[in-house]
Parts: structure tokens; C-alpha cells; sequence
């Protein structure tokens, strides 16, 4: 049964509430679903529901294509100067001792590394210092650039550019203009967490607040440029803070968008100061998956980063709304294994990303960051890797 007989069977459904029948109406129709109707989702929503929906909506925008890239990632410290309550990542500046601090000669040698390799993306974000200011970032941006000018770069969240702007005194459009300017390509969707205040102030209250937040974004979009976005669900939010938070994502997207992905991490509470607070199930990861898609109508993609929920839950999520799992990886980021993670050395090989998809019915597609096709693997079949050769040794007594 293909996904629109398996709507259009649900709203049939007289077991159905008034209230979900309506919704699953308004998607079938591609009509916007409000702020209430959200939190209706998040409170009475259940799995197989939401995901007939999402898969709906996803299948409309992009059949079975599923998409994943060819990336690396550079963290260039995890000290940091805040002190968010759910990071497992960062070590503030009086833990140095457990930290790290990588010169612009180790980043640029790292960049190195991958010459010669099919990578497409380079996505530079970490911890917050004084050091890596609007000088160091300019001048690693250009020196990458001019080095390998096809590797996309995309790099820093707002709190870092809220925090290096300040600290030279120039506003957000100034700052967005030099780092475009530098060779700068795209920003990644971290640093959101929850926007609303009251959730917020108790999780991240020093760094940039969600106006900052958008304001950010806004500047980028502004110079034709794209960016991602997340939220960090699963914590000691509730279910209206999550509509809120995609709400305020909608709204910029609807004036400027300049969003490509949106992207749901999932609270993890290893070695953090939130500890306490349980992590949240696989159902409850894809319900928020599912509820993110009907919500973002005006989002093309919703990616799962197959690093954090698992391997087996990013196959699962592709029927529920999902049509990216990030990229190949190659071990180069701690962010998610630190906090507790399924993947503690996250990388997966073109190969086994491609059977991942394939294995669930769906078709993969190697994109670059701004989902330009870079190879269709549907038939593609995949050189035999020689086994090694293994010889008897003889025994000597």
C-alpha cells in the first residue's frame, strides 16, 4: 500500500478523533497545521499515525530518495567559556587539563589529510575561546579555500558568531559578510537547543538568546546564502516548548527561506550536569521525527544523524519523515560519543551508508551540502575488496 492510499485510509478510519481526522486531513490537502494542532500531535499523536503523516509528506517531496554526504568534521577545542547544563562535550577553561586546543597549523593539517579523497564537506564547529576570533576564522576560511576551493565549508554555530562579532564590535550583518567574504559557504543548525526562555535560561543561559539565534541566520539568508537548524528535544522541555521552538523556525523560513534541513538532536545524559534527567525512548525519537515534518511544512529536508540515535534507529526514522542520515563521518567528531551515543567512533564507510538505506527499500543519494546529486547509487554495484591472503607460517620449536 503506497503512502497516500495508507492517509487517505486513516482519515476513513471512525476510530479516529475528530480532532487528529482534521489534521490528517489538512496534510492530505497541503494545508499548514497551527501551533495548537501541534502540541495535539505531540499529546495525542500516536506512532503509527504520525507516521503515515510524515511518511506522506516525505515521500510527496522526495519518493524514496535518501540522502547522505561525503564529510569530515574539525572540532577546534572543547574548551569554552559557557557553561551549557546538557553539554558532555565541552571542558570549561578551569578543567583544561581534560581538553584540547588545535592551532591553525593542526586544523589546516587535518584539511590536508583528506587530500585526494571523494570528501565534499568540511563542518568546523566546537567550543568557544577568546583565541579563535573573527581574525582566526578568516584566515582559516581563506587558507582552506585557497588550498581545495570545491571543499564546502560549513562552519561555526551562532553562539560562536554572537560571541567573536561582540568581542570585535561589529553587528551581524558586518560579520556575516566577512566570513561570506572569507569563504565561508554554510552554517550548521547547532547552538538552538530550545528557544523558549524559560527553557533556555535553565540549560544555556549564558551563550545568545533565540532572537540572536534567528537574527543570525536571517544576516546569512540575507547574502543568499543556506543554513541548517536544530533543536534539542528530550530533556526537561515540554511538548508546546517543542512547537514553539519550530514555530519561530517557520516563521524565518517563511520570510527569507534560506533553511535547507532541519535537524532533531536527541538529549543525551552521559557525564553532563542533567544527568537525572532520563533520556527519552526510541518511540518517543520517532514521534518527534514524524511531528517535525508535518510541523515544517516549508523545510525540505529533516535529517537524523545516524552518529547519535544509532545505526538501526536512523534506518527506522526513514519512515518517519526522514530523507537524510548526515554522512560518512570518518570518526572525526567526539560531540555525540562524549554525551553517550550508540556510535563511540562514528564512521561508516560509502558502502555500508548505501546497504543501510537500501537494506530499508529506500534509494540513496550521494549529495554535496546544498543536496546537489552527486552520484545515484540505486544500481550501483560496488568493487569486491580482495581479501587478504593468509600463508602457514612454519613452526619452529
Amino acid at each position: 500500500m503506497d503512502s497516500e492510499h495508507k492517509l487517505h485510509t486513516l482519515i476513513s478510519d471512525k476510530n479516529l478523533s475528530q480532532e487528529l481526522k482534521d489534521i490528517a486531513l489538512k496534510v492530505s490537502n497541503h494545508q499548514r497545521i497551527s501551533f495548537d494542532e501541534g502540541v495535539i500531535l505531540y499529546e495525542n499523536g500516536e506512532l503509527g499515525y504520525l507516521g503515515v503523516l510524515a511518511n506522506y509528506i516525505r515521500e510527496k517531496k522526495h519518493g524514496d530518495r535518501t540522502y547522505f554526504n561525503r564529510n569530515f568534521h574539525i572540532e577546534p577545542t572543547n574548551l569554552c567559556v559557557y557553561d551549557c547544563k546538557f553539554c558532555s562535550y565541552s571542558r570549561l577553561i578551569k578543567q583544561k587539563e581534560e581538553g584540547w586546543e588545535y592551532t591553525m597549523d593542526e586544523m589546516f593539517d587535518m584539511v590536508k589529510k583528506y587530500d585526494g579523497q571523494p570528501v565534499t564537506e568540511v563542518h568546523i564547529v566546537g567550543g568557544v575561546l577568546p583565541q579563535y576570533d573573527v581574525a582566526f576564522y578568516s584566515e582559516l576560511f581563506k587558507k582552506i579555500r585557497q588550498h581545495r576551493p570545491e571543499l564546502h565549508i560549513k562552519a561555526l554555530t551562532p553562539v560562536e558568531y554572537h560571541y567573536i562579532f561582540k568581542k570585535a564590535k561589529i553587528d551581524y550583518p558586518t560579520g556575516m559578510k566577512l566570513m561570506k567574504d572569507a569563504g565561508l559557504d554554510s552554517i550548521p543548525g547547532g547552538g538552538a537547543e530550545i528557544f523558549h526562555p524559560e527553557i533556555r535560561e535553565q540549560i544555556a543561559k549564558d551563550k545568545c538568546n533565540a532572537e540572536q539565534w534567528l537574527q543570525i541566520h536571517e544576516e546569512w539568508h540575507k547574502l543568499g546564502q543556506r543554513s541548517n537548524a536544530t533543536m534539542l528535544y528530550g530533556h526537561i522541555e515540554q511538548f508546546w516548548h517543542r512547537v514553539d521552538h519550530m514555530e519561530r523556525l517557520r516563521e524565518l523560513q517563511d520570510r527569507t527561506a534560506g533553511f535547507q534541513t532541519f535537524i532533531p538532536l536527541k538529549f543525551r545524559n552521559q557525564d553532563n550536569q542533567m544527568s537525572h534527567v532520563p533520556e527519552v525512548s526510541v518511540i518517543e525519537d520517532l514521534r518527534n521525527y514524524a511531528i517535525s515534518r508535518i510541523y515544517l511544512d516549508n523545510f525540505d529536508h529533516i535529517k537524523a544523524y545516524w552518529a547519535m540515535i544509532s545505526r538501526e534507529t536512523a534506518q527506522l526514522s526513514l519512515n518517519f519523515g526522514v530523507d537524510d542520515i548526515d554522512g560518512t563521518l570518518d570518526d572525526t567528531t567526539k560531540i555525540y560519543s562524549m554525551a553517550g551515543a550508540e556510535e563511540q567512533n562514528p564512521a561508516m564507510s560509502t558502502k555500508e551508508l548505501v546497504d543501510l538505506i537500501k537494506n530499508i527499500g529506500r534509494h540513496p543519494i550521494e549529495r554535496d551540502t546544498l543536496y546537489r546529486e552527486i552520484t545515484d547509487y540505486k544500481d550501483f554495484v560496488f568493487e569486491e575488496v580482495a581479501k587478504p591472503q593468509f600463508y602457514k607460517l612454519p613452526v619452529i620449536n
